[in-house]
């Protein structure tokens, strides 16, 4: 791993940490010295990560979870007590997106958005957030959305769950301020992910639009006319987790090349 050490002695719980914009925000923790452990649904994807960084001399853990259970984040938080000892860092990373019009988005499919996006999020703060504030120190991050801060057709389930994640961020901030632990969220526009490419699928099997069609409408919202990559996220999380970032509290830091400047 990377000779930094800005956060050596550091232990961080990276959800959602199999692939994407996770899997790059584990390994940059681990390259700034910090312990990670990585969760997510798919056991394969995170133990693949957490086998290349420990490869690469980093102290990587993983366990499955699915944010949406209760039950399965308090296996988590014992998971990585176990594993860690203490617990300064959070990332909420986990997430799922959908899209169409609100007449066909169901109920199951509105409260499972919600579920994982938003309400994942709250069970994993609630799980974490005691034990930096006993110590005094203490980040989490939460992957949000430019979708925090605005809305798009046949987004309706995904923007209200980015929204939540956004109040919840804000909410629990003023909570910790005066405590040495900071609460901020990450506002990417469309990533170049996995998901962003399901997303390619679903407008042209709708549409019956090209790939190649697709993709400018998506990066059309973008001034840059191109996806962010999960690089560019993960380092944005390792800042906020850093001392330099001490006074940066409660806020939405846009990654979106001037979509919402226009």
């Amino acid at each position: 791993m990377s000779d930094s050490s800005g956060l050596a002695g550091r232990a961080a719980v990276v959800t959602g940490g199999g692939r994407g914009v996770g899997a790059e925000v584990a390994r940059l923790l681990a390259a700034d010295g910090a312990s990670v452990l990585v969760a997510a649904r798919t056991s394969s994807e995170i133990e693949r990560v957490a086998m290349e960084l420990r490869a690469a001399g980093a102290n990587v853990s993983s366990t499955t979870c699915d944010v949406s259970d209760p039950g399965a984040v308090d296996r988590l938080a014992t998971c990585a007590r176990e594993a860690l000892g203490r617990i300064d860092i959070l990332v909420n990373n986990a997430g799922v997106a959908t899209a169409a019009p609100l007449s066909r988005t169901t109920l199951e499919e509105w409260n499972r958005i919600m579920a994982i996006n938003a309400t994942g999020a709250f069970l994993c703060m609630r799980a974490f957030l005691p034990g930096m504030l006993e110590r005094r120190w203490g980040r989490v991050v939460s992957v949000a959305s430019t979708l925090a801060l605005t809305g798009y057709r046949y987004t309706a389930a995904y923007t209200a769950s980015k929204h939540a994640l956004l109040g919840l961020t804000r909410a629990v901030a003023a909570e910790a301020a005066a405590h040495g632990v900071t609460v901020n969220a990450i506002c990417p526009s469309y990533l170049d992910t996995r998901m962003t490419e399901e997303t390619l699928t679903r407008i042209t099997a709708r549409t019956g639009r090209s790939r190649e069609e697709a993709l400018e409408a998506v990066t059309g919202q973008n001034p840059q006319k191109r996806l962010i990559a999960p690089q560019e996220v993960a380092a944005a999380v390792v800042y906020l987790c850093s001392d330099a970032a001490a006074s940066v509290n409660g806020a939405a830091l846009v990654i979106d090349g001037g979509e919402l400047r226009r």
